[in-house]
């Protein structure tokens, strides 16, 4: 398929409408999720940006519904930026900023990756609530792994439980998941795969995709992708324990977000 015609092809999901047919703007995403701002490079075209959106859309309907959250936890209080075709780096199909605290896709190449960066931003903006004493640029996987303290809440609790098993093993080790992710560092000579944040952004994407509600643009390739086979995704029973930890992690943090007084 021609880079070009990334965009164009059919991601697969199975999710319910969320917009019963009808095409939806990147300002209607904007004002009902209520993010930041929306950025949409000057080279996509109208009909590009209409594809675009539908697609946006439901993913991230899709995401709140496999997470079930609120639309606020999806744009992090009003806090995530979202860019498309606009922001990103160079050779990266999508990048988090965690200066600019936005989530930016690629025109041609970002499907897939939706999930992964917005845990990258969650990971990110969860770090001073988990975390005593934190300033701005921190991330809470890497924290949890420098042993910073944890302000004590039921939520931290588990979160930093799903950290413990991704990290560690029975005996306080790194875990097999650190270890291959390491040899994959070494085979390629860099340090990108064995990095916290990385790490835990990889086993969130292996969690969303093994949920019944399939959708390709929002996360795609932690089984069977050639990144797959290099073993750098939680597999076996560490998989299927930190797929549960996540999800009560995130279905307890819907729970006490809907309890607050408005």
């Amino acid at each position: 398929m021609s880079v070009s015609g990334r965009l164009h092809r059919e991601y697969f999901r199975n999710g319910p409408s969320h917009r019963d047919g009808a095409d939806v703007s990147f300002q209607d995403i904007r004002k009902l999720f209520n993010f930041a701002s929306i950025t949409v490079g000057r080279w996509v075209t109208p009909q590009e940006q209409q594809l675009a959106a539908n697609l946006f859309f439901d993913a991230l309907y899709d995401l709140a519904d496999i997470l079930q959250v609120s639309e606020p936890v999806i744009s992090l209080n009003g806090s995530l930026a979202l860019a498309f075709g606009s922001g990103g780096q160079k050779h990266s199909s999508a990048h988090y900023n965690s200066q600019k605290r936005q989530l930016a896709l690629a025109k041609n190449a970002g499907g897939g990756a939706l999930a992964h960066e917005w845990f990258h931003a969650f990971d990110h903006y969860i770090a001073g609530k988990v975390f005593a004493g934190l300033d701005h640029g921190h991330f809470a996987s890497q924290s949890w792994l420098d042993d910073v303290q944890v302000v004590d809440h039921p939520l931290n609790h588990l979160l930093c439980g799903c950290f413990k098993l991704l990290f560690l093993n029975d005996q306080g080790s790194p875990s097999d998941y650190v270890k291959r992710s390491m040899e994959a560092d070494r085979a390629l000579k860099i340090y990108y795969y064995a990095m916290p944040q990385e790490m835990a952004a990889r086993a969130f994407e292996a969690c969303i995709q093994d949920q019944s509600v399939k959708n390709a643009f929002l996360v795609q390739g932690t089984k069977m992708s050639t990144e797959a086979r290099l073993g750098i995704y939680p597999h076996g029973n560490l998989r299927s324990q930190v797929n549960q930890q996540l999800m009560s992690y995130f279905y307890q943090l819907g729970k006490a977000i809907a309890r607050k007084p408005s």
